[in-house]
């Protein structure tokens, strides 16, 4: 297998075998040793099961693993025994693992960015048939919820925040490789294990609780939408992602990967002044100003419970509603 096939090989594993520009992102980052490594690594193997499968010295290996994880390329297994060693496995995954590798230059990021432009609604339209639910889902930011249900913990950010275990920011990776939008760009927050992982490897800093609920603040003030992972237990990410720069907004159907929250925003018409300022604020057109009287109206069907609405109306017009009842979560 030549270099150019074990690039393309490996593209093929991350859910893109037919994509022009991630093998050369992979080859940005990895070298021919480094590649005959990953496409070792599933399932997870320790460094003389490495060594014995590509015939590279032990303590080659012990030294390539290391170099691998920090670029965000093999992960470390937690379960007893030797460690072991996983490669990346989708797109996304590789996407926000190694673009916060120190020595990402800008024509990687340059890469990331043609490839987002070109190809990734193509991976999309491949894998969201089958994705058994939507990956990641929206939490409603700190707003007034019109609920007679009690917001669940796993709704609520800061109380994601109030629970964690161990917290991290991390710059967010689709502003790193944009950043057309302007906004905050360390302003990621990693919750637990994901809080461990970019602690071990750099790409992060520990921050306090109070922190956090400062970034919350202030990603709020500017816009940004909470979203975090669509498990039961947030132990990953809260994620506040800008319109211009996410990802998840330039696939074919983003909410085949981002669920909605069970909230939507609502309209108190008395207060309502139309400024217009929630029109600005909101990703999904999903506010009109219109009436004899001009107010802001909502599109149920457009509305996705985010809130950011919510945050600068100058009467606080703007509520959020329970539309849907509690779902069962997977853990």
């Amino acid at each position: 297998m030549t270099d150019q096939d074990s690039y393309q090989e490996l593209s093929k594993l991350l859910g893109a075998p037919s994509s022009k520009i991630l093998p050369l992102i992979i080859e940005k980052i990895a070298d021919e040793k480094e590649i005959k490594i990953l496409l070792e690594a599933f399932p997870a193997a320790t460094v003389p099961e490495l060594s014995n499968k590509t015939g590279i010295a032990p303590e080659k290996v012990e030294e390539m693993v290391k170099t691998l994880f920090l670029k965000g390329l093999l992960f470390l297994s937690k379960k007893e025994g030797d460690p072991r060693y996983y490669r990346v496995k989708t797109v996304p995954q590789f996407h926000d693992s190694s673009i916060l590798w120190s020595g990402a230059t800008p024509e990687f990021y340059n890469l990331w960015k043609e490839y987002t432009a070109k190809e990734w609604a193509e991976f999309g339209r491949v894998v969201e048939a089958f994705l058994p639910k939507p990956a990641v889902r929206i939490v409603p930011v700190g707003a007034t919820i019109e609920s007679k249900a009690k917001v669940l913990a796993l709704e609520d950010v800061r109380e994601i925040v109030n629970q964690a275990r161990t917290l991290a920011v991390t710059r967010c990776t689709c502003r790193v490789v944009d950043g057309k939008c302007g906004k905050p760009v360390e302003i990621c927050i990693q919750v637990n294990r994901a809080a461990d992982y970019a602690l071990q490897r750099g790409t992060g800093r520990v921050i306090t609780k109070e922190e956090a609920m400062g970034l919350l603040h202030q990603a709020e003030k500017e816009g940004l939408i909470h979203i975090v992972d669509n498990h039961q237990k947030v132990d990953h990410i809260i994620c506040n992602c800008c319109r211009d720069c996410c990802i998840n907004w330039k696939l074919p159907n983003p909410h085949k990967f981002v669920d909605p929250s069970r909230f939507q925003a609502l309209v108190n018409a008395d207060d309502c002044l139309g400024c217009q300022v929630c029109l600005e604020r909101c990703y999904f057109d999903a506010i009109v100003i219109e009436g004899e009287e001009p107010k802001a109206r909502i599109n149920p069907e457009k509305c996705v419970g985010c809130g950011v609405c919510t945050v600068t109306c100058p009467t606080e017009a703007i509520t959020m509603k329970e539309v849907r009842p509690p779902e069962v979560i997977p853990v």
